[in-house]
């Protein structure tokens, strides 16, 4: 299975009159721009996920819808509370693995530094080991043969919102 793991686009700035609740924030319009940039890229890529799991907090399921209107073949998309800051890894893959182990490509949207450590956990079984910083709209994939004890997965990509605006 490919998981594809995607931060959240450009959001609202913390404390933003009107935005005090930090799950609450929105993306900004150049968020939104550069995520249907995003979605082109991945198209042109050929990494199309089937289904998309993302944290519950706005700017996470916004940029999950962007990507998931952009992509007209990904077909679900659902909320996932252990992709909301503070996530268990490990509990995290063991959802993906029962969940959706017949899809080919899997994707998750959340957040730094969870998915970093989430990244960190898929190739050394550390999520400390040797976490990956995630740009907003940065993604990572990986070719992972669904070992909820990590250490196994092979990354393929890691592609900064810069490059993959340009493949867009």
């Amino acid at each position: 299975m490919k998981l594809l793991l995607l931060r959240h686009g450009i959001a609202v700035e913390p404390g933003t009159p009107g935005y005090e609740d930090d799950d609450a924030r929105p993306l900004t319009a150049e968020g939104r721009r550069k995520l249907e940039l995003v979605a082109r890229a991945l198209a042109r890529l050929e990494l199309v996920p089937e289904v998309i799991l993302t944290s519950p907090l706005v700017r996470a399921r916004q940029t999950a819808e962007i990507v998931a209107a952009g992509l007209e073949r990904t077909r679900h998309l659902h909320d996932c509370r252990a992709l909301a800051p503070g996530g268990n890894p490990v509990s995290l893959l063991a959802l993906v693995k029962k969940n959706h182990a017949r899809a080919g490509v899997t994707m998750l949207v959340g957040h730094q530094p969870d998915l970093g450590e989430l990244a960190s956990h898929l190739l050394t079984g550390n999520a400390l080991g040797a976490a990956l910083e995630f740009k907003k709209a940065g993604l990572a994939v990986f070719e992972w043969n669904r070992s909820t004890g990590g250490g196994d997965a092979a990354l393929q990509m890691l592609l900064p919102p810069r490059v993959l605006t340009r493949l867009a």
